[in-house]
C-alpha cells in the first residue's frame, strides 16, 4: 500500500528497479566482453605467437554439395556470416522503432534524429578534409557509426545520475546512426552489381514479405529464404551482411495482441484448474502469438549477439600490431588522424551543436531532465565507433598497412571519446552539482499534452502524480473537489501517472484505460469510475466501465494497448523517476513540491502561500 506522505526510499516499483538494474548490468557486461575480445586480439597479435593470429583467421574452409563448392576463411565466416546476424538484430530494432517505438512520435524524435544526421555528415566531411592527402577518401564510412554496445556500456560505467532520458536519447540517435551506416555500406561499399542475382534477391524479398501470411512454419521459412537471400546478395556484388537487414525489415512488428493476451489468461486459468501437457502447449503457443516475431527474435537473438557474436568479431578484427614501427607509421598518417578527428571531434560537435540549434529554434525540445551538459557527454561517447567502424576498415581500405592505420585510428578514437565523455560528465557535475530532485516540477504543465480540470491559464495550479489502485489517491479526489469549489476557475488541476506496479499490479493498465478514455474526451468520467472500483481493474472490468461511460468500446480496446498510450503513461513514470517520486499521491503546487498533508485545507493554504512566491523554472538536469 502506498503512503500519503512518506514511503520507503524507492524510486519506482521493485520490479521496475530490478529491470533497470539488470539493464545497466547487461550493458556493462556486453561492453566488458567486447572490450575483452579487443584486448585479447591485441595481446595475441603482439605476442611472440603473433604470427598465428593472422594464420588462424585466414584458415581456409570449404563447403561443398555435389558440384557446388564455397571457399571462405574464418575471417570471412565472422565478417560475412556472423555479422549478418548482428545486422539482422540491428534491422529488427530499426523496424520496431520506426513502426511502434520512439521514432513514431515526431515531437519526441526530431531532436535525436536531426542530431544523428549531423553526427553522420559532419564526421564524414571532417574525415574527407583531413584525409585528402592520402587519397583514401572512400574510407569516410569508418567515422559515421557509433558502437551502441560500447556506448551503453560506457554510459553504465560512468553512471551519471538519472540516466533514463539520456539513454533513450542516445538509443534513438543510435538507431538513426545505424540506418545511415547500413545505407552507406549497401550503396557505397559494393563491388559492382550483377543484375541477375539482384533480380533473384528481389523475388526472394517478396517471398519473405509474404511469409507472414503462413499459418505455420514461419520461422523455418524465414530461415531458408534468408539464407537464399544472403547467397543472392553476395553474388549480386553487395555485401552479404545486408541480407540480415533486408530480412529484418520485412518481418512484421506489432503491439501485443489483446485477443491473444486474453486467450492466454483463459488458458492459464484452465491449466491451473486442470494441469495437462495439452493446456501447457496451448498456453506457450498463445504466449508466443501474442507478441510479434520481431519482439521474440530480438529477445532470443539479442543476448547471443551481445555476448558471443560481437566479442568474436572484436577478436577477429582488432588484432592490430602495436609495435613501435606500426604506431609511428599510423600516427604519422593523415588517415589515422582523419579517423580520430571524425569520430571524436565530428561526432561531438555535430551532435551537440545541432541539438543546441534545434532546441534554440523551437523545432524540437529535449525531454525533462535532459540538459545540454548531458547531451554533450553523450555526444562525446558517441565517438566510440568500434564494430561497424572496424567492419568498414576491412572493406574500404585496400591493403594491410592502411587497415592497421585505420584500426589504430578507431581504437584511439574510442579511448579518447570515452575519456572525453567521462570528463564532460565529471566537470558538469562539479560545476553544477546534482541538485536535490523532486522539489520542482520537471515537466511544466502543457495544455496540449496534459489532462486537466479548470482554465489552463488559471493563476493557481495543482499537478497530482497518482495511482488508480492507490486508496489514498481515491481519497484525495475529495480534497481536490473541495479545492476546486474554493477557488473555482482560478485553479487548474492536472493529473499525471505514477502507477506503483510493485504493490499495485493493475495500476498501469488502469492508467492506460484513463489515457484511452481521454482519446474520446472522457478521462474525468473514467478516472472517477476507476477510483470507485479499485478492486476490479481487469481488462473485462475496464471494458465494462468504458461502455458505462459511453465510450466506443472497440476503439477503446484498440487504444488500450497502443504504443502511443503506453508511451504516454511511461513518460509520466520517467518524469517521476527523475524527480525521485516514490509515493502517491504526490502534489506540486504552482510548480513546487507540496510537502505535508494533502487534505483540502492544507492544499488551499499551500496554494494561497504560493501566490507570493515567484515560480521556479522546471528542472533541467
Amino acid at each position: 500500500m502506498s503512503a500519503p506522505v512518506s514511503a520507503p526510499d524507492t524510486t519506482t516499483s521493485p520490479a521496475r528497479r530490478k529491470v533497470r538494474l539488470r539493464r545497466g548490468s547487461t550493458d556493462r557486461s556486453a561492453a566488458a566482453l567486447l572490450l575483452t575480445g579487443t584486448v585479447l586480439a591485441i595481446l595475441w597479435a603482439n605476442s611472440p605467437w603473433g604470427w598465428t593470429y593472422e594464420a588462424f583467421w585466414e584458415t581456409e574452409l570449404e563447403i561443398g554439395l555435389g558440384g557446388w563448392q564455397m571457399h571462405a576463411t574464418l575471417h570471412d565466416v565472422v565478417n560475412d556470416g556472423l555479422m549478418t546476424l548482428f545486422f539482422f538484430v540491428v534491422g529488427l530494432e530499426v523496424k520496431r522503432e520506426f513502426t511502434i517505438g520512439e521514432l513514431t512520435d515526431r515531437s519526441r524524435a526530431i531532436v535525436p534524429i536531426v542530431a544523428a544526421i549531423a553526427g553522420l555528415v559532419i564526421p564524414a566531411l571532417l574525415f574527407v578534409v583531413i584525409a585528402l592527402p592520402t587519397g583514401e577518401l572512400s574510407a569516410w564510412g569508418v567515422v559515421i557509426s557509433t558502437d551502441t554496445a560500447f556506448l551503453l556500456g560506457a554510459l553504465a560505467i560512468i553512471g551519471p545520475p538519472f540516466p533514463a532520458r539520456l539513454r533513450t536519447f542516445l538509443l534513438t540517435l543510435a538507431v538513426v546512426d545505424d540506418v545511415g551506416a547500413l545505407l552507406a555500406i549497401g550503396i557505397f561499399y559494393n563491388t559492382g552489381l550483377d543484375l541477375v542475382p539482384l533480380a533473384i534477391a528481389a523475388v526472394l524479398m517478396v517471398a519473405i514479405a509474404l511469409v507472414r501470411y503462413l499459418r505455420a512454419g514461419r520461422g523455418l521459412a524465414y530461415g531458408v529464404l534468408g539464407i537464399a537471400l544472403w547467397v543472392a546478395i553476395a553474388m549480386a556484388g553487395i555485401h552479404p551482411t545486408l541480407a540480415g537487414v533486408a530480412v529484418a525489415l520485412l518481418i512484421p512488428v506489432f503491439p501485443p495482441r489483446r485477443t491473444e493476451v486474453e486467450r492466454t489468461e483463459e488458458l492459464t486459468r484452465a491449466f491451473r484448474e486442470s494441469p495437462s501437457a495439452q493446456y501447457a502447449a496451448a498456453v506457450n503457443r498463445s504466449l508466443r502469438e501474442s507478441l510479434s516475431i520481431n519482439d521474440r527474435l530480438q529477445a532470443e537473438w539479442g543476448p547471443y549477439i551481445a555476448f558471443l557474436v560481437l566479442p568474436i568479431f572484436a577478436l577477429a578484427n582488432a588484432g592490430v600490431h602495436l609495435d613501435a614501427e606500426t604506431l609511428a607509421s599510423a600516427f604519422a598518417s593523415p588517415l589515422t588522424w582523419a579517423i580520430i578527428a571524425g569520430l571524436v571531434v565530428g561526432k561531438f560537435v555535430g551532435i551537440t551543436a545541432v541539438t543546441a540549434i534545434v532546441r534554440a529554434t523551437g523545432i524540437g525540445r529535449l525531454a525533462p531532465g535532459l540538459g545540454m551538459p548531458r547531451v554533450a557527454g553523450g555526444a562525446a561517447l558517441s565517438g566510440i565507433g568500434f564494430t561497424i567502424s572496424l567492419f568498414i576498415v576491412g572493406i574500404a581500405l585496400p591493403d594491410g598497412e592502411l587497415q592497421d592505420h585505420g584500426r589504430v585510428g578507431v581504437l584511439t578514437a574510442s579511448l579518447v571519446a570515452f575519456a572525453l565523455g567521462w570528463a564532460i560528465f565529471a566537470i558538469a557535475d562539479r560545476l553544477d552539482p546534482p541538485k536535490a530532485v523532486g522539489k520542482v516540477l520537471a515537466r511544466p504543465f502543457d495544455p496540449e499534452r496534459d489532462h486537466y480540470r479548470g482554465r489552463p491559464d488559471a493563476p493557481y495550479q495543482i499537478v497530482e502524480y497518482g495511482d488508480f489502485e492507490c486508496p489514498f489517491c481515491s481519497r484525495a479526489t475529495g480534497s481536490i473537489d473541495q479545492v476546486i469549489r474554493r477557488f473555482g476557475d482560478e485553479v487548474c488541476w492536472v493529473w499525471r501517472h505514477l502507477p506503483l506496479e510493485g504493490v499495485h499490479p493493475h495500476a498501469k493498465l488502469a492508467s492506460q484505460a484513463y489515457e484511452a478514455a481521454a482519446l474520446q474526451g472522457r478521462f474525468l468520467e473514467m478516472a472517477r469510475t476507476l477510483f470507485q472500483h479499485q478492486d476490479a481493474l481487469e481488462t473485462d472490468d475496464l471494458c465494462r466501465y468504458a461502455e458505462e461511460i459511453g465510450l466506443d468500446v472497440p476503439r477503446f480496446l484498440e487504444d488500450l494497448q497502443s504504443p502511443a498510450v503506453v508511451r504516454r503513461v511511461e513518460d509520466d513514470q520517467i518524469d517521476a523517476e527523475f524527480m525521485d517520486l516514490h509515493s502517491t499521491p504526490t502534489f506540486f503546487v504552482n510548480g513546487r513540491r507540496h510537502i505535508g498533508p494533502w487534505d483540502s485545507r492544507s492544499l488551499i493554504r499551500s496554494l494561497e502561500a504560493s501566490a507570493s512566491v515567484p515560480p521556479e523554472p522546471a528542472a533541467e538536469r
